[in-house]
């Protein structure tokens, strides 16, 4: 129970914190839902033991710093794709503490996803973004979308959507 307080409350903490680096911190709706996604997210983890959503966790001691989970496709990206990446799994929730940003955090969770994914069997997954800096990451560790929304989320604000294949990233 205190390692799921200790998580929300990481949510809370980097979900505002990137809505005010992308300027839109003002959003606070946007902001609840994601977060309530999050956590629900959260709750697939714990009640299926990790079958429907399984997150991994970096920790600095016993301080969360760090998350990214993979489950099934999000209703977003199956509509925008067509239904193409319906059966992929998701890789998303990739979120690292701000003081911890830009240290090697999320390619340390990312390499580790890669080899769990690897382990179980899974060749493709997929990772989308509506955060401009977010996208910027995926862009030069991934190169362009295969999906690319523009003005998805309002002007200057496109969502973007990859198709990665995990022995590339190996």
């Amino acid at each position: 129970m205190e390692e799921i307080k200790q998580l929300k409350e990481f949510f809370k903490i980097v979900i505002i914190d990137t809505f005010n680096k992308e300027g839109i911190g003002e959003k606070l709706d946007d902001i609840k839902n994601e977060i309530n996604v999050k956590e629900s997210y959260l709750e697939s983890d714990f009640e299926s033991n990790g079958e429907k959503r399984f997150f991994l966790i970096a920790l600095d001691v016993d301080k969360i710093i760090g998350t990214i989970e993979f489950g099934p496709a999000s209703e977003l990206i199956c509509d925008c794709t067509n239904n193409n990446f319906k059966e992929l799994l998701e890789v998303g929730t990739v979120f690292i503490l701000p003081d911890y940003q830009r240290l090697g955090v999320g390619n340390l969770l990312l390499n580790k996803m890669y080899s769990t994914l690897q382990n179980k069997g899974i060749g493709e997954f997929c990772l989308d973004s509506g955060y401009i800096n977010a996208q910027k990451i995926w862009k030069k560790k991934f190169g362009e979308p295969d999906y690319w929304l523009k003005g998805y989320w309002g002007k200057g604000y496109d969502h973007m959507i990859w198709k990665i294949r995990v022995n590339d990233w190996v």
